[in-house]
C-alpha cells in the first residue's frame, strides 16, 4: 500500500516535528540508530526529518515515530518547549566540527548566522556545505549574510592589534542597503530564537563579528554570550 503523504503547509511544522522527535528521542537517551530501528524506518529518512530541512514525512512514517516513542500523534507536533531567544559569539578557531555542534546544541542553538565574506575554511567541516549538512543533521538552520563579512583589506588592522580603526572601518560599512538589510533578518531571526553569529576567530574582540553584534545588541537589548 502506498504511503499517504503528511502535508505539512509551511516550514514551521517540518522545524516543530523535528524538534519534537528530537527532544523525545534524547529524553529516552535514545540515538537515531534505535529510534529507527523501533520506529522500523530508515536511518536516514529520521535524520532528515530531525534535520527540520524540506522533507514531506508519511503518514505512516510518523504514526510509526510516534507509536515508537510512546507519544499520540497530536503531541507529537506539540511544539517543544524553546529557550529564550537571543545571540551568541561564536568562533570555530581550535575546534573540529563534531565539538563545535555539540557546543552549539548544549547552548539550544536554533540557527548559525555565518558572517564570513566567503564560507570557505580549510578546517575539514567549516565550509558551507559541509557546514550547512553538519548542522542539518543536529537539528540546527544555517544561512550566510555575506554583506556582514568583512573585506580583506579591513583585516589586517583587527591582525596586527589596530582593532579600533578596524572597528571603525567596519562600521561604516554596515550603513550599506545590503548589510542593513542583512542586520535586519540577523534581527528577525534573533527575536524569535537562539542565533550563534560565527566567524573563525574565537576571541570575538580580535573579529569584525563584535561590531556586528555590538550593533544588535544596541538596537535590540538582547544579551550576547560566548559559545562555551
Amino acid at each position: 500500500m502506498a504511503e499517504r503523504p503528511l502535508t505539512l503547509p509551511s516550514p514551521a511544522p517540518n522545524r516543530t516535528l523535528a524538534a519534537r522527535v528530537r527532544a523525545l528521542r534524547e529524553e529516552r537517551a535514545w540515538t537515531p540508530e534505535r529510534l529507527a530501528k523501533e520506529a522500523g524506518i530508515q536511518l536516514a529518512t529520521l535524520k532528515r526529518l530531525e534535520g527540520g530541512g524540506p522533507i514531506q514525512p508519511g503518514f505512516f512514517t510518523v504514526g510509526a515515530l510516534a507509536a515508537a516513542l510512546g507519544v499520540s500523534l497530536d503531541d507529537l507536533f506539540r511544539q517543544a518547549q524553546t529557550a529564550e531567544p537571543g545571540l551568541w559569539s561564536a568562533g570555530y578557531e581550535g575546534r573540529d566540527i563534531e565539538s563545535f555542534v555539540a557546543s552549539l546544541l548544549s547552548a539550544q542553538i536554533s540557527t548559525v548566522a555565518d558572517v564570513r565574506l566567503t564560507p570557505i575554511s580549510r578546517k575539514p567541516g567549516f565550509s558551507k556545505t559541509r557546514l550547512t549538512h553538519a548542522l542539518n543533521e543536529a537539528g540546527i538552520a544555517y544561512t550566510h549574510l555575506r554583506a556582514l563579512g568583512n573585506p580583506k583589506d579591513n583585516r589586517a588592522p583587527f591582525w596586527e592589534g589596530r582593532i579600533s580603526e578596524g572597528r571603525a572601518r567596519f562600521r561604516s560599512l554596515l550603513r550599506s542597503d545590503a548589510a542593513q538589510a542583512e542586520l535586519d533578518e540577523l534581527a528577525e531571526h534573533a527575536a524569535q530564537e537562539r542565533v550563534a553569529v560565527l566567524c573563525f576567530e574565537r576571541d570575538q574582540q580580535r573579529c569584525h563579528r563584535h561590531v556586528v553584534l555590538e550593533t544588535l545588541r544596541k538596537r535590540m537589548s538582547l544579551p550576547v554570550s560566548p559559545l562555551a
